[in-house]
């Protein structure tokens, strides 16, 4: 498998495709062809896409290889199985794939073995990774069939560390599965389907190394592993203390200089007194006296100036380094480059082929993409950094422009910000950015994530960005990204858009199609009608509620006061007005805020007190005799008031974290529960599941389908408010009513590489139980009439495993989440 873009080792592959980068002086698919020889599998197919020639030229035939090489060229991208369908006239025998692209020395023989002896169709040949997220997760029982498949899993949904590394073994037939010339994925579709069908489908765990070098860092890694020999490779050269010099090199320094693991292409000149400390030279390369490498790879004909430093980068082919220059950690320069006498490149700079640095130049926060963005940019559909320092206009404008260029030159952007500062200063850099692209920007200004989604519902705009103080920690700031329909942005398209930012090749738009900006003028007009047309306004008006709201001096506050003037209500409002510098609360500003809503309502003797987040999405409630309802409760409360009013309902849906009680009171009236992951998105999928007409979630977000998809706040306020009216009820007397469940909640310390192991031993303790696999792993006591449950599961931005028990005793809830806190504990530390 040859096609790879290499979009994420840019700017290293600006000229050649990602089988191609050199590793240890060799392009990386060369290993893969030793590693093939070695097990005597000689005649191969390469599937081309990106710059076959380069791969073509060089392997030709293979004979010099000492093998067979066949290529087949793809017109466009298949997919994965595609392109290996493409192939099929070649491949009228078992098979197997490996790509040209990954670091591995596995014993292959022992996997074909494996295969031979279970009569498998298809196998998958599996490893143990540390952070198996960006990779598909496996699960295989006793025999080694394949029982279940997750392609790049949430951590919620991360059952074992054992993941899918590319290598498979296919029968002939198994390839008349595949359509020809149609987008079809091995992991996606094929595999899923063998596993629906029961077709045979086997994973064999396989010992030894295994690397996907899928960014920047990950081919520094792999570079240090081969020279500390992790990892199995042909190195060529003559082996010289722990050192391999290249046949016509000539070494003028002391061999004392060479300290670690060192390889020296052909033809290299390294002159008197240079250190070069585990790092790779090219061939050809020259390294003049008094240089210091340190850490480094250095590709063919590239040359070192005298007394120059460098350390921990990456040069290119042809490149030059001035004498006296200093190039620090996380450089990454790419061919033909001239960094000039005396100059200081600072950490994490890339530079793309043929740029030019002067002499005593020092590039530093210029052409510096923090630490952050090296490997990752978005969590879900967001994208959070340090205010004013990870988020910083430059990075607005660059974020812009790539999502400009995922959308398309001509289309509209929908923009909306908070009021804080920060927010502003990005939201204005990035429709810069996506004015650059050629994007008609149409910006809402400060506005709510509710009202954004709502606008863009009309099906006028092609996506949408908000831009936020984050909630949570008030140095943070967030960008969310919406698509066409008001959603989430999904996993796929967030992808596209990370590879368009970090390949930094994005096209701008010729001068006289830069986009232009727009303010919507009726789009709050817009919201309030359909806002009030779903309430039963009448009811409300009747009940005569007397409320206390706390805006938490956000967006709401400008917009949701109107609307209550339609209600009749009587209320007294906390914080109705903008501060950007208050729109984060920590936990003690938020007890503090509850504790002064309690304490008004229970002054006045209110009905409800309310708490809205800055953002306006998330309702939090105060009942009339002043109890904090806690978010797990609420969805309880709300749902049964819900149900009862709503006596048609027959499907509802609420998060996999919900109580329990949610499914007694769902029993009691005949209606459906639909689980769902603990994501927004995932609860916005289900909003729009037919029959579903309200959705729950537990962090104070409520979705009624007859309005909006998402979570809304304000509309959630009004929501409840009928509802009490409807059914007559107040919080504080169906809190009394209505049986509780005891809940036990813990959280436990893991590191992150340990995550996905501790899951694997989850698994294999709850096999044969009655367990839902939907974020984390939740155990039902059947045979206890006590709705006893244990939910486990990895926390997706904290190294921590939580572990939440209910039941209608609460002993037991608390002896379950003692004992699975022991079992935790105890895998987390086992050796294996």
């Amino acid at each position: 498998m040859s096609g790879g873009f290499g979009t994420r080792l840019r700017p290293l592959t600006c000229n050649i495709p990602k089988p191609m980068v050199p590793m240890m002086n060799k392009p990386m698919m060369l290993h893969i062809v030793d590693l093939l020889k070695q097990h005597n599998i000689t005649n191969i197919v390469s599937t081309l896409f990106y710059q076959p020639e380069k791969i073509s030229s060089f392997f030709e035939d293979g004979s010099r290889f000492g093998i067979s090489m066949q290529y087949r060229k793809a017109e466009a991208d298949y997919g994965t199985a595609g392109s290996v369908r493409n192939a099929a006239d070649f491949l009228d025998e078992r098979f197997l794939i490996i790509s040209g692209d990954v670091l591995t020395d596995f014993d292959l023989t022992k996997a074909l073995e494996f295969h031979e002896k279970k009569k498998a169709k298809a196998t998958i040949v599996l490893t143990h990774e540390k952070n198996p997220l960006q990779f598909g997760v496996v699960i295989t029982d006793d025999h080694g069939k394949v029982t279940r498949f997750l392609e790049k899993p949430s951590w919620g949904e991360l059952f074992s560390d054992t993941i899918n590394t590319g290598i498979y073994i296919i029968e002939p037939e198994i390839l008349g599965m595949v359509p020809f010339h149609q987008d079809y994925d091995f992991s996606k579709n094929l595999f899923p389907l063998m596993l629906e069908k029961d077709l045979g489908l086997y994973g064999y765990i396989a010992d030894g190394y295994w690397r996907d070098i899928g960014n920047l860092s990950e081919y520094q890694e792999a570079h240090l592993d081969a020279l500390d020999g992790s990892v199995k490779l042909k190195f060529d050269g003559k082996k010289v203390g722990a050192c391999y010099i290249g046949e016509g090199s000539t070494i003028e320094t002391d061999s004392k200089n060479l300290q670690g693991t060192v390889l020296i292409g052909k033809n290299c000149s390294i002159g008197k007194n240079v250190r070069i400390i585990k790092s790779a030279i090219g061939d050809e390369c020259v390294i003049e006296d008094g240089a210091v490498i340190r850490n480094s790879v250095l590709w063919s004909k590239s040359t070192v100036g005298k007394y120059a430093e460098l350390s921990s980068c990456v040069i290119g082919k042809g490149s030059t380094v001035g004498d006296e220059a200093n190039i620090s950690d996380n450089v990454f320069i790419s061919d033909h480059c001239t960094i000039g006498k005396e100059s200081r490149l600072a950490p994490n700079i890339k530079l793309w082929p043929e740029k030019v640095v002067e002499d005593g130049a020092v590039l530093t926060r210029s052409l510096v993409w923090e630490d952050k963005w090296l490997r990752e940019l978005f969590s879900d559909a967001r994208i959070t950094g340090l205010a004013n320092i990870e988020m910083n206009p430059e990075f607005g404008a660059k974020l812009g422009a790539a999502f400009g260029a995922f959308v398309g030159i001509g289309k509209t952007v929908l923009t909306s910000r908070d009021s804080d500062n920060v927010s502003r200063m990005m939201n204005r850099a990035i429709m810069c950015g996506l004015m650059s692209a050629g994007i008609e920007v149409s910006d809402l200004r400060a506005s709510s994530i509710p009202i954004l989604r709502h606008e863009l519902r009309s099906g006028r705009m092609t996506g949408g960005i908000h831009v936020r103080k984050s909630p949570f920690d008030k140095n943070l700031t967030d960008i969310i990204f919406f698509d066409s329909n008001g959603k989430d942005l999904p996993a796929s398209k967030t992808k596209s858009v990370e590879r368009l930012f970090f390949g930094e090749d994005f096209p701008r738009a010729e001068y006289d199609r830069v986009g232009g900006i727009g303010f919507p003028e009726r789009a709050q007009e817009s919201y309030v009608k359909d806002f009030l047309s779903t309430i039963n306004t009448e009811a409300i008006s009747q009940a005569k509620f007397k409320l206390v709201i706390d805006y938490s001096n956000g967006v709401a506050s400008t917009i949701f006061p109107t609307i209550l003037g339609s209600l009749q209500c009587q209320v007294l409002a906390q914080n109705a007005y903008l501060d950007y510098k208050k729109l984060t609360r920590n936990k003690n500003e938020f007890d503090t805020a509850v504790s002064h809503l309690t304490h008004i309502v229970t002054s006045l003797g209110y009905d409800i007190g309310f708490l809205i987040d800055a953002g306006g999405e998330k309702t939090f409630v105060v009942d009339e005799n002043g109890n904090f309802i806690h978010n797990d409760r609420l969805l309880t409360l709300v749902t049964y008031l819900f149900l009862s009013v709503n006596t048609d309902v027959k499907k509802i849906a609420v998060p996999i974290t919900a109580s329990a009680e949610i499914d007694l009171i769902a029993q009691a009236m005949g209606v459906e529960v639909i689980k769902t992951r603990n994501s927004h998105l995932a609860l916005m999928e289900a909003a729009t599941t037919k029959g579903v007409q309200f959705v729950g979630g537990t962090k104070g977000g409520f979705i009624f389908t007859n309005f909006l998809f998402a979570s809304d706040g304000m509309y959630s306020v009004a929501k409840i408010l009928e509802l009490m009216a409807l059914a007559g009820k107040r919080f504080g007397a169906l809190d009394k009513q209505i049986p509780r469940l005891h809940r036990v909640e813990r959280s436990i310390h893991c590191p992150w590489d340990r995550k996905g192991k501790v899951m694997r031993y989850v698994m294999k303790e709850t096999e044969g139980k009655h367990r839902l696999l939907i974020d984390g792993v939740k155990i039902l006591y059947e045979n206890d009439e006590s709705s006893t449950s244990v939910l486990v599961w990895p926390d997706r931005t904290r190294p921590l495993f939580h572990v939440n028990s209910e039941s209608a005793a609460q002993e037991t809830a608390t002896l379950l989440a003692a004992q699975f806190e022991e079992h935790i504990l105890s895998w987390r530390d086992a050796k294996e």
